[in-house]
């Protein structure tokens, strides 16, 4: 990256997977925001890039330790449908508001302070960063081309959600050991009613709403006996990842 660092940022010196760890946003309003980044050798700033911004779950949060987030392969994974795209792994408090106002405000800011094509900024959330992600939908969704939600449950707005239509994909196992698959199913079942309400046909809803639940071979086949664990293996699902990055509105 050869573009100027904002001064709001405190770049980390630690390198994990190809990524930056422990860089900082100082946020006036949320304090210290930490997140690891990968930015294309190809960027200055002349032109815009897609942004992916992955929510880590519990495992990851900032408390258990810098680079604890890049144990998951999401952001290095999405890295190879798109090498032209800035990707941010975050370091969050949580898995509830505060994280979910941290999220935001680190999106909304590099929008602002890093060339971002605004049609193509991305947002997806594992386990507890799911969580923390359908707080972030529910909340600023226009902000995002689209969510994927992974091995997790619904904590957010829907209402909110389909005024903005923004397109969100639910991927977990059928019998996953944290929180099951109803909670999920529950999620898109009342969302689905929801655009049913409004209007929406069959194949708009479905353009813009996934539920894919796996059974247990998926995880096996992966070297997985535990659903919610398996989740990582989601990351490397092309049918999945395809569909988060090809939602844009080009």
């Amino acid at each position: 990256m050869t573009s100027s660092v904002p001064s709001e940022i405190t770049v980390g010196t630690e390198t994990q997977r190809g990524f930056i760890n422990d860089n900082i946003f100082h946020s006036a309003e949320y304090g210290e925001i930490h997140y690891s980044s990968y930015f294309p050798e190809s960027y200055d700033g002349t032109k815009p890039y897609a942004l992916f911004i992955t929510l880590p779950g519990y495992e990851g949060l900032y408390f258990q330790g810098v680079g604890a987030n890049m144990v998951e392969d999401f952001g290095v994974e999405a890295i190879k449908y798109n090498s032209e795209m800035i990707v941010l792994s975050a370091q969050l408090s949580d898995w509830g508001e505060t994280s979910a106002n941290q999220a935001i405000a680190l999106t909304e800011y590099f929008i602002d302070h890093y060339n971002i094509d605004k049609r193509k900024v991305y947002l997806h959330g594992y386990s507890g960063g799911g969580e923390t992600g359908s707080l972030v939908i529910g909340m600023r969704p226009e902000l995002y081309t689209a969510f994927l939600m992974t091995s997790s449950q619904w904590d957010g707005d829907l209402e909110v959600l389909a005024n903005a239509k923004t397109p969100v994909y639910l991927a977990t196992g059928e019998n996953d050991s944290y929180y099951g698959s109803q909670p999920l199913k529950n999620a898109y079942n009342k969302l689905r009613g929801i655009y049913e309400s409004q209007g929406l046909t069959e194949t708009e809803i479905d353009r813009i709403l996934v539920l894919d639940v796996k059974d247990q071979a998926f995880f096996t086949e992966r070297g997985y006996t535990d659903q919610h664990g398996g989740g990582m293996a989601f990351a490397h699902d092309e049918t999945i990842m395809n569909w988060l990055f090809k939602n844009d509105s080009t």
